[in-house]
């Protein structure tokens, strides 16, 4: 009888020891949510460095070359401003600076983001005239057009549109919105958001005659938060001029005398910039836009192609809009999503994205976006399915390998461009 008590003991001390192995997470933790990214260890070094002096020759250099850098990304010849400020502050700069108060913005509900812009135009003081829709498409350009067609007035001043809705992986076609904006004859401005997809989905700020463009460093840009982004054209410029909401700290027309010679208005962020100059090179001198494009179309491709093969729902219902940045997954009814998060943070150290606001409990994303490359991608795919094993949520098994099959297949055959691009 002792011995048998040692050797149940024993047992359970192995348990014990199992389930600490458990919870002691080695390696790198995986950041797989659609932002922050990953930042990579060469940024990181990079913004490594002494801080130096913002009114000095040597900043100016640095902050031409970021400047001229994100002209590229942008795809525009027109003015780019940096703030040191999230994402939250260039939607504020891009209303601000453009419209007065009492002006009718046209805005559609596509998700989280775009709820929240709605609401931060409705504080400023501005009439949002805000186009219901399901969460599950981008705006549909067809409405735009009948919408402007509709305002005769010409009371709406501005359409505002997210390009990539980071809450559901739906992507607008902001090309065929401003293609809808001109059928219609208006003279809105078109401010657009492209927080989660700059660098990381085809976008033409120029090309598709965009006034305004929005965005942040934490994602396609592979940097941690801290710089937002205004591309601005040259319409949107004129409009300044005579948009009377109260702006100081964001003002355009303080920031383009410092900015001509590479400096400031205000203390920038300059290790920050300093990350960005290594990111722009990652991006643009190194891999090339074109090709940052045709990587994360394939990973997403990969992804979908799991999602499917588990049995599981992609909440996006139009594959024209289908985000290359990140996939948001419908759970199966009576499985909450995240119950399933955190069995996959607690047993394999990965974070996926959460359901927001209406969709809290509902769906995971999936981000596979910025600094990332086919075996990250296999190590987040393997990590969700092991996680939905552990979690006991009904799916098919083999899904990984469906992403294995598409990858391997895949690497030197074209992907196809998602027509959400606009083109």
């Amino acid at each position: 009888m002792p011995a048998a008590c040692g050797r149940a003991n024993e047992t359970n001390d192995d348990i014990g020891s199992a389930a600490a192995a458990m919870a002691l997470h080695t390696g790198r933790h995986f950041l797989q949510i659609p932002g922050p990214t990953n930042v990579p260890d060469r940024v990181l070094r990079a913004m490594d460095h002494p801080t130096i002096d913002h009114r000095g020759p040597e900043f100016a250099e640095l902050g031409a070359e970021v400047l001229a850098g994100m002209k590229r990304i942008f795809q525009t010849d027109g003015a780019v401003v940096i703030y040191p400020a999230s994402g939250t502050g260039a939607w504020e700069a891009a209303l601000v600076n453009t419209l007065s108060p009492g002006d009718k913005v046209l805005m559609f509900e596509t998700g989280h983001f775009a709820t929240l812009w709605m609401k931060m135009a409705t504080r400023l003081g501005l009439e949002a005239e805000f186009v219901p829709g399901d969460w599950r498409r981008g705006v549909d350009p067809d409405l735009v057009e009948q919408t402007l067609r509709e305002d005769t007035a010409h009371a709406v001043k501005a359409v505002c549109v997210v390009h990539n809705e980071t809450s559901t992986g739906c992507t607008s076609r902001i090309g065929e919105v401003r293609r809808a904006i001109d059928a219609a004859g208006h003279p809105a401005l078109l401010l657009v958001d492209t927080i989660s997809s700059l660098a990381s989905i085809d976008y033409r700020h120029d090309a598709w005659g965009v006034d305004v463009t929005v965005s942040g460093s934490q994602k396609g840009l592979m940097l941690p938060p801290g710089l937002s982004f205004n591309a601005v054209s040259d319409k949107a410029l004129r409009a300044s001029q005579t948009a009377r909401l109260q702006r100081s700290y964001w003002a355009w027309d303080e920031m383009q005398g410092p900015n001509a010679k590479g400096f400031f208005p205000y203390t920038p962020a300059t290790n920050l910039l300093y990350g960005l100059r290594e990111a722009l090179t990652m991006l643009l001198d190194e891999e090339g836009l074109e090709n940052v494009f045709a990587r994360h179309d394939r990973h997403a491709e990969a992804t979908r192609r799991t999602v499917r093969a588990w049995g599981l729902e992609i909440l996006c219902r139009e594959p024209r809009e289908y985000s290359s940045a990140l996939t948001a997954v419908v759970m199966p009814q009576g499985h909450d999503a995240d119950a399933f998060r955190k069995t996959v943070l607690e047993r394999f150290d990965m974070s996926l994205g959460a359901g927001l606001s209406k969709l809290a409990g509902t769906v995971f994303r999936i981000g596979h976006l910025g600094a990332f490359n086919d075996l990250m991608l296999m190590g987040t795919l393997a990590g969700v399915e092991m996680g939905l094993q552990a979690a006991g949520v009904p799916h098919r098994s083999g899904g990984v390998q469906a992403a294995m099959d598409y990858l391997a297949g895949s690497e030197s055959a074209e992907t196809p461009r998602m027509a959400a691009a606009g083109e």
